[in-house]
């Protein structure tokens, strides 16, 4: 990838939506926790939306892998992690899955403010819809040049990001929240046998290898639903 202006623009707007994003959903984690009994990450400094704290837990997953994505791939991904008490999990598993569906509800929150927000400034005149929505910051367009093109893209990226992080994040896969989700619905009986099935050697690798392969098939419909929910018959 060529660096130029345009490119290091759209990096930075990318890596603060990246960053705010995945703050608010480990902070979301750290929160639950802490009010169902569990003050663990809240003890570690993680119920904040400071992400230095995040930061300083997961740099590698919050800083190095999402800029070597972008500029290899021309987007962000990455992780981050907030830090629980396993024999509270063990004893509250019910809590624990709310703990676990507390990040991707506060994604799918994010993603949903960020579409009000293109849709009022669509209503206003600030935003118009794209020609043709190329890659997940082309969501809306600014009217005019300025400013309101890096708002726009912004909330573009947010948009879309969150979107996907709150479905990725629900695939029943360990260790993705969603595996942790799976207990609020299962019989007790069957609930420690499924916790102690998740326990198995090299089982977080083969979930992820799993989720991503899945989810790869799966991209293009949601983010195709997503632009539906943002332009009903518009781009059908």
């Amino acid at each position: 990838m060529e660096l130029t202006s345009d490119v290091l623009a759209f990096g930075l707007i990318w890596f603060v939506a990246f960053l705010f994003s995945t703050t608010v959903h480990e902070a979301a984690h750290a929160w639950s926790a802490m009010r169902l009994g569990d003050p663990t990450a809240y003890n570690g400094g993680q119920v904040t939306l400071n992400p230095v704290p995040h930061i300083r837990r997961e740099p590698f997953g919050m800083v190095v892998v999402p800029l070597i994505a972008y500029f290899m791939g021309g987007w962000m991904f990455g992780w981050a992690s907030a830090p629980y008490d396993p024999r509270w999990a063990e004893r509250y598993p019910r809590r624990a899955g709310w703990m676990a569906l507390a990040g991707p509800a506060a994604n799918l929150g994010l993603a949903l403010l960020a579409a009000l927000a293109i849709r009022v400034g669509l209503a206003v005149g600030w935003f118009v819809p794209p020609e043709t929505i190329r890659g997940l910051e082309g969501l809306a367009a600014a009217l005019h040049q300025g400013p309101w093109e890096g708002v726009a893209a912004f909330l573009s990226v947010t948009c879309s990001l969150n979107f996907i992080l709150c479905l990725f994040n629900l695939l029943p896969f360990p260790p993705l929240d969603g595996s942790a989700v799976i207990q609020l619905v299962l019989p007790e009986r069957v609930g420690a046998t499924y916790r102690e099935f998740l326990r198995q050697p090299m089982l977080a690798l083969a979930g992820i290898v799993l989720a991503w392969k899945i989810f790869g098939e799966l991209f293009g419909p949601i983010f195709g639903l997503l632009i539906d929910l943002l332009y009903p018959g518009l781009y059908g």
